[in-house]
C-alpha cells in the first residue's frame, strides 16, 4: 500500500520517521558486510596483489605517424622475460639526441602521435613503445618491476640499433615518468624529462581517491614509485615541466620532486597546463626548455670532443 505523506497528520509522519531510522542503521551493516566480503573474496583470488588494478591498459590502435605525415618503423622486441613490446621508431636529424618516451597511463603510443610530430618538427630522433598489455605489446601489467623490465629492454633494443645513453633523452609522462627515472638512475643518459610526475603511489592515490586508498589501497597496493625518494640519487640533468591546472598530479609534487633533485636541474610550471596537454598550450616556454637542453647537450658534446673522450 502506498501512503501520500502529505496527506498524514504529524504523529504519523514521526513514526513513520522513526520506522525508517529504525531500518536505516541495518541497511548500512549489511552494506559495509556486503563490502568486507567482496574484500575478503578478492584478497584470496589476487592476493595482497592489488598494483594490477592500478593499471589501466588500451588495446586499441586509433592513430600512427603515418596520418600525420611521419616516417616511422614499426618495431618489435623482447624483453628479458621474453614478452613481445610493440613500439615505433621515428628519425629525426642526425645531429640532435633521441627521445626515448615512457608514456603514461590509461593510453598506449597511438595517443601521442601529436606529441611526436612536435618532437619530429624540433628535429629529434623519437622512440616511443607499449608496455606489456597496452596497444600491441604482449602480456599483462601486474608489478611495478614489469614497468622497468620493459623500459630495460626498449634501451638494450637501441643500444642494439647503435644508439649510446649519452644520446638518449629519458622522457617520462605522468606514470611513465617513474619509469624514465628508474631508468636514468640504472641507464644514465644525457637527460631525464619528467612531465606531470608525482611524488609516490602512496601519495597520489591518497589524492586521486582517497576514500577507495583507505579502505584497501593501503594494503592491497604494494607499488611503491617512490619518486621522491629516487630522485636524490639521480646524477644526470634533470628538466621537470608541469601544468598549473593539473587535475591529476598536483602541481606542488612537482615542485617537491624539483626541490629533492639534485643540480643541474631545472622546473618549468605552464600556469594553464593539465595534465597532458603541456605542448599544445605551452607555446615558447614549453619549446624553449626542449631547446635549452639541446643547447646544453651539444656544449657538453662540443666539451668532450675537445678533452679527447671520444
Amino acid at each position: 500500500m502506498f501512503i501520500k505523506i502529505d496527506l498524514l497528520d504529524k504523529t504519523e509522519i514521526m513514526r513513520y520517521k522513526h520506522n525508517m531510522d529504525f531500518y536505516r542503521p541495518c541497511s548500512t551493516f549489511w552494506q559495509i558486510f556486503f563490502v568486507m566480503i567482496i574484500l575478503v573474496q578478492a584478497f584470496f583470488t589476487f592476493g595482497c596483489n592489488g598494483t594490477r588494478f592500478v593499471f589501466s591498459s588500451d588495446e586499441e590502435i586509433i592513430s600512427t605517424p603515418a596520418e600525420l605525415g611521419l616516417n616511422y618503423d614499426e618495431v618489435w622486441f623482447d624483453t628479458k622475460d621474453e614478452v613481445p613490446i610493440h613500439g615505433w621508431s621515428i628519425p629525426g636529424q642526425a645531429d640532435m639526441p633521441l627521445v626515448i618516451f615512457f608514456h603514461g597511463n590509461a593510453a598506449n603510443i597511438s595517443h601521442y602521435v601529436d606529441i611526436l610530430r612536435y618532437f619530429n618538427e624540433m628535429g629529434f630522433s623519437t622512440f616511443i613503445f607499449d608496455y606489456r598489455g597496452f596497444g600491441k605489446s604482449h602480456g599483462q601489467l601486474i608489478r611495478e618491476e614489469d614497468l622497468y623490465i620493459d623500459g630495460r629492454s626498449a634501451i638494450d633494443y637501441l643500444r642494439s640499433k647503435g644508439w649510446q645513453s649519452s644520446k638518449m633523452i629519458f622522457y617520462g609522462h605522468s606514470m611513465g615518468a617513474a619509469v624514465s627515472l628508474q631508468m636514468g638512475l640504472e641507464t644514465p643518459p644525457a637527460a631525464v624529462v619528467l612531465e606531470s610526475p608525482f611524488t609516490s603511489m602512496p601519495e597520489i592515490a591518497w589524492h586521486t581517491a582517497p576514500v577507495t586508498y583507505a579502505l584497501i589501497g593501503w594494503w592491497a597496493i604494494d607499488a611503491e614509485f617512490d619518486n621522491l625518494k629516487k630522485i636524490k640519487s639521480l646524477s644526470v640533468p634533470l628538466v621537470i615541466l608541469q601544468g598549473g591546472k593539473d587535475k591529476i598530479v598536483p602541481p606542488n609534487m612537482a615542485q617537491r620532486l624539483y626541490e629533492h633533485a639534485r643540480e643541474p636541474k631545472t622546473i618549468y610550471i605552464i600556469p594553464n597546463g593539465g595534465h597532458s596537454d603541456l605542448f599544445q598550450v605551452g607555446g615558447e616556454k614549453y619549446k624553449n626548455a626542449w631547446m635549452d637542453l639541446v643547447g646544453n647537450w651539444v656544449s657538453m658534446q662540443n666539451r668532450e670532443v675537445c678533452f679527447g673522450f671520444y
